[in-house]
């Protein structure tokens, strides 16, 4: 309860958490890097909240979230934050009216309890109110700040931070504005809330005044594990799930309306912006297509390493300079109506126009600065991920993509993989995969390559401006799992990889062009 963490395997303890922050600020453009010049770490940001002065700097908190489907189904840390706030209250702390803050709890029983106990309403006071039961902060889903905040960190370079209870917070996902995102306990969550700053000492530094004048710490507003308990034993009844759970099958009046067809087969509306025909099946035939030469590869990204599924394939807000937003601007979809990627992931040509597409992404290409742009090595135009990809396609090339270690960690979502084979990626060649992502890579028809131990894309020299020859055999029965694969490059390089199809089956999904067309032509050959 007492750890706030920035990824969901980088644990950081509590009394280190200022330390930590103020070495990020240091920290070159990366993962958990800010490179703030040492002269601009303390400039404050003055504007208008409403009509009232205020200021914010690096390091305050924007957005205070309690929410997840995991987290907040423990009911010790629900109603732990609910006596954090009402501690709060009780000694007349507020939080700052600009803090985006929220409650969305992954069920309604948590609902029932928290009423029961009569703590809701000092939630309720420091502004975390219940918006609804589901993905919200956590997926990138907490709305617009207030403009005059969005506009006091975007002119000013702020490096704003996001505190919530999620269970993922990679870059780009929580927010757009927020570069620092946290993961804590739902009461630590209201804790950084009421302190405003994620740069504090909280064994040291008051969280704010009392309405007496009195300087309130952290020990002070948080609870004990006895005072945690009581109130658990006294409001958290059996009825509560029992009763919520019987009647989660009727659903709701809007649900049960919709309009449902009674075609066995789904009725593909080529107006709609949210579910589109997926091409997977574009002219396929029974015969699979073998093993595919990847010859002449241009390097359509350069990354480095952590490079997560969210940056491959962000869940967040769509920026309304994307492809994704041209798309919906020219399907007369309005930017409020923009949604995210999240909502609209039943949708392949956002989702391919979506994929590289998050704001925090490093790409080598660009030489420091960051975002979701490419250089097009032929033309040496920097473009849009998904226009250079498209542009390659359209010059009838194959891509690849360089990367370091860990590529793929995250969220195992199946669009990080679907994404880049959309936009004619044909193989990633990476010091490391994460497990599930590689075999997704596989279940696409992308050939996943390990550089040799020791070696990695700048030890060898490769810029990615040039051509890759990834020298995989013709026949499909000479292809074994694990295999050393030359790679060549038109400017004379050369060196081995792993390939890392793992298994047979593997295999037999690279062959088939995907796990969607082996799945599908299985079934055809059993009817």
């Amino acid at each position: 309860m007492k750890d706030i963490l920035n990824r969901p395997h980088d644990r950081v303890t509590l009394k280190n958490m200022q330390s930590d922050w103020l070495s990020c600020l240091d920290n070159k453009v990366g993962f958990k890097g800010f490179a703030v010049p040492k002269e601009s770490q303390a400039k404050v940001a003055e504007f208008s909240f409403r009509g009232t002065p205020a200021k914010i700097k690096h390091g305050d908190v924007v957005i205070a979230a309690i929410t997840s489907c995991t987290n907040t189904s423990n009911p010790n840390v629900m109603l732990g934050a609910a006596l954090v706030a009402k501690k709060a209250c009780d000694l007349g702390l507020e939080v700052k009216p600009w803090i985006k803050t929220s409650l969305a709890p992954g069920s309604g029983v948590v609902k029932k309890y928290l009423d029961k106990s009569g703590l809701q309403k000092y939630l309720n006071q420091l502004g975390f109110n219940i918006v609804g039961y589901g993905c919200t902060t956590c997926i990138g889903n907490s709305g617009d700040l207030d403009e005059s905040v969005a506009a006091a960190i975007t002119d000013n370079d702020v490096v704003a931070a996001a505190v919530l209870s999620g269970n993922r917070n990679f870059e780009g996902r929580v927010h757009a504005l927020t570069r620092a995102n946290y993961l804590a306990s739902p009461p630590l969550v209201v804790a950084y809330a009421l302190a405003g700053t994620v740069n504090i000492d909280f064994e040291k530094e008051p969280v704010g005044i009392s309405k007496d004048g009195k300087e309130v710490y952290f020990r002070d507003i948080w609870p004990t594990t006895d005072e945690i308990a009581e109130v658990v034993k006294a409001s958290v009844l059996p009825d509560m799930f029992k009763g919520t759970y019987e009647a989660i099958t009727k659903g709701n009046p809007m649900w049960n309306e919709l309009p449902v067809s009674a075609s066995t087969l789904y009725p593909w509306d080529p107006k709609s912006t949210y579910i589109h025909e997926p091409p997977y099946f574009k002219d396929m035939t029974m015969t699979p297509p073998g093993a595919r030469p990847v010859k002449d590869a241009y390097c359509l990204l350069n990354f480095g390493d952590s490079i997560t599924t969210d940056h491959i394939s962000p869940a967040g807000s769509i920026h309304p300079d994307s492809p994704a937003a041209k798309y919906l601007k020219e399907r007369n979809v309005e930017r409020k109506d923009f949604n995210s990627y999240g909502s609209r992931r039943g949708n392949d040509e956002i989702m391919a126009r979506g994929t590289f597409a998050n704001i925090r992404i490093v790409n080598k290409f660009l030489k420091g600065e960051v975002g979701p742009q490419t250089i097009h090595v032929p033309s040496g135009e920097k473009l849009a991920v998904f226009d250079a990809a498209m542009k390659y396609k359209n010059e009838g090339h194959d891509t690849i993509i360089l990367a370091g270690a860990e590529y793929g960690s995250g969220s195992s979502r199946d669009w990080a993989a679907k994404g880049p084979m959309l936009q004619g990626v044909k193989a990633v060649i990476a010091k490391s995969f994460e497990r599930i992502h590689r075999s997704n890579l596989a279940g696409m028809g992308i050939v996943p390559l390990c550089f040799k131990a020791g070696e990695d894309a700048d030890t060898l020299g490769l810029t990615g401006h040039e051509r890759y020859t990834i020298q995989l055999p013709t026949d499909v029965n000479e292809i074994k799992p694990g295999q050393d694969v030359t790679v060549t490059t038109d400017n004379g390089k050369s060196f081995t990889c792993t390939l890392r199809f793992d298994t047979e089956v593997e295999l037999a999904y690279y062959t088939h062009g995907g796990i969607l067309p082996y799945v599908i032509r299985k079934i055809a050959a059993e009817q």
